[in-house]
């Protein structure tokens, strides 16, 4: 038991100061030979407790006027002799003249017993007013007195903003940038859950780094997330690893415009292994910027979807494996093109034509744009449109072959204007008009000026109108040649040769022959043995071909061949030339 009294001031004596020296069975003795629990009066002005530890006595007294004051003290006694005490001694808080005080002990209820068993004593006292409770247990009887009255909450010296405040304030921050973004002409209403600025400044620091970039207000607000990227977490690493690539400066602006999400990538988890997986595609490090500003959506893609999927299904309808490093630094965006819905259904399409699957393969090598034009929207309506121009069905193939934009361009327009041009200017029909078409699809996108000086300059040269007209229709390419060279082949022919111009209205693909390469020599091997011979005999074969005419002893009429037509069969031929980087753009340089 254990008796708590009203205040017995201590006196320590001028040797020990406030620690006196007892014997330990003494001080036992003391404390536990009362058994009765004394209540607290209820106007004491001063608590009072005794702790007895195995080197002396230690008291502690608080004055009431202390708000909070907790102690904790756990005792165990295993023998009469022995007291251990563990005590925690409390946190003061001063503010309030209260006191709030909350003891646990432990301790055995009967200190005879050689096994003492634990209890809990609560205490609690707050100003006058008192309550005791006792609980007693199966193995031994223990009084616990408990005090309480309603606890004062305490303030800390310490004090926080409450999330309420907290929250009114980031509300009113953020208003504040919304309206100055309103100011500026940029719509804030999808920043809404994004995480911005606090201030102002810093806003306007983005803002103004973006300015620096070449992008605009309306850029800005074409994707406003772009108002959450940090300058120097985000903007600033990002455009410095694209210019370490070798992305040039001068293209960033239309690079962020097509994919500003680029800001919002890391450089080690999203950039940089896009570009090693480009790398392992064949295409070299050099063509890498270039691909990605050609097509900077490519750095969002993820390395095992459609990237992978698109370049297979090439690689199995006959692309060549060393070409498709080409083919994506040509057109990248085939990366982005999905098997089922994009690349497989124009392939078919092309195969419906009459277009064999090799031959596509190697217009895709040479033209892989083509697999951008739209099925549905482009190439099917354009080739209605040929159809209604009067193109044999059976030409498709060949047209699409010879010039494959032209299922990929705004048709229907351009044939209209160049059949009228042309019936202008040699009284063409527009049955015949389908015939030029067919061997010369790219008529379509001739200039006019061209083809009115072609046709003056063969006016010029003595041909009726009917015989110009004869000669577009049976050899549409003498509307595109280079007129000088056309020029000196003519008079060669004239001088030279002396040949009539019926010859030449005959076979009006003689303009298309190199003079120093082909026409010299034939014509003065020709003249040397004595043979007479047509245009069409001396020139339209090959070398060795032409070396087997030279033996035979007269010319036969199967030995006239007719008019040079394209021929699938070089098309499904696989490709000799390799050249180090197939960046370049192809170009029809023999047309003017």
């Amino acid at each position: 038991g254990v008796t708590l009294a009203a205040p017995t001031p201590f006196h320590p004596s001028p040797a020990t100061g406030n620690r006196q020296r007892s014997s330990p069975s003494k001080a036992l003795s003391r404390i536990f030979n009362s058994r009765k629990v004394s209540s607290l009066a209820s106007t004491s002005s001063w608590v009072y407790f005794t702790f007895i530890f195995d080197i002396g006595v230690r008291n502690i007294s608080y004055p009431e006027n202390c708000e909070i004051m907790k102690i904790k003290s756990c005792v165990g006694i295993t023998k009469p002799s022995l007291l251990l005490v563990h005590s925690e001694l409390p946190a003061l808080t001063f503010h309030k003249t209260k006191l709030t005080w909350t003891s646990t002990l432990r301790f055995p209820s009967n200190y005879e017993r050689t096994s003492g068993s634990v209890t809990r004593f609560h205490c609690s006292v707050a100003g006058r007013t008192g309550a005791s409770t006792s609980v007693s247990s199966s193995s031994s009887k223990s009084n616990t007195v408990h005090l309480s009255r309603k606890q004062v909450k305490p303030s800390s010296l310490y004090s926080r903003p409450s999330l309420s405040n907290m929250k009114k304030e980031r509300i009113a921050n953020r208003a504040k940038v919304y309206e100055f973004l309103r100011v500026l002409g940029i719509i804030p209403d999808e920043l809404d859950g994004l995480e911005l600025p606090v201030t102002v400044e810093v806003m306007q620091e983005r803002i103004d780094f973006l300015h620096k970039l070449g992008l605009t207000i309306e850029d800005i607000n074409n994707y406003p997330l772009v108002l959450g990227c940090s300058v120097k977490k985000n903007m600033i690493p990002v455009l410095d690893y694209l210019g370490k690539l070798g992305v040039r400066k001068s293209t960033f602006t239309e690079f962020l415009r097509r994919y500003p999400q680029v800001l919002h990538a890391s450089v080690v988890v999203d950039l940089a292994p896009v570009v090693k997986y480009l790398q392992g595609l064949d295409i070299k490090p050099n063509d890498i910027p270039r691909v990605l500003e050609k097509y900077p959506e490519v750095l969002g893609f993820k390395l095992e979807g459609t990237m992978s999927t698109s370049v297979a299904y090439l690689v199995g309808i006959g692309v060549s494996r060393r070409e498709v490093g080409g083919v994506l630094t040509k057109y990248p965006e085939i990366l982005g093109m999905r098997v089922g819905r994009v690349i497989k259904p124009f392939v078919e399409y092309l195969e419906g034509l009459g277009i064999p699957r090799l031959a596509i393969a190697r217009l895709i090598e040479k033209r892989p744009h083509i697999l951008g034009f739209g099925l549905e929207e482009r190439v099917k309506p354009n080739v209605a449109s040929l159809l209604e121009f009067n193109v044999r069905k059976a030409s498709l193939p060949s047209i699409v072959a010879q010039y494959p934009e032209i299922i990929g361009i705004d048709l229907k327009p351009k044939l209209l204007g160049q059949r009228s041009l042309i019936q202008s200017i040699i009284d063409l029909e527009p049955e015949d008009f389908g015939t030029v078409v067919e061997k010369m699809p790219q008529i379509v996108s001739l200039s006019n000026t061209s083809m009115v000086k072609h046709a003056d300059f063969l006016k010029g040269c003595g041909f009726s109108l009917q015989q110009v007209r004869s000669m577009v229709v049976e050899c549409p390419q003498i509307l595109a040649l280079n007129l000088d060279i056309m020029k000196l082949s003519f008079d060669y022919f004239q001088m030279e040769m002396q040949r009539p111009l019926d010859d030449l209205v005959a076979f009006p693909a003689f303009f298309t022959y190199g003079l120093e390469s082909t026409i010299k020599p034939r014509d003065k091997i020709v003249a040397k043995k004595g043979f007479k011979c047509s245009l069409s005999w001396l020139l339209n074969c090959s070398d060795e071909k032409f070396k087997e005419r030279l033996n035979y002893d007269t010319i036969e009429m199967e030995e006239m061949e007719t008019m040079p037509s394209f021929d699938m069969k070089s098309l499904m031929e696989p490709r000799s030339d390799e050249s180090d980087s197939d960046y370049e753009e192809d170009s029809d340089d023999e047309y003017a």
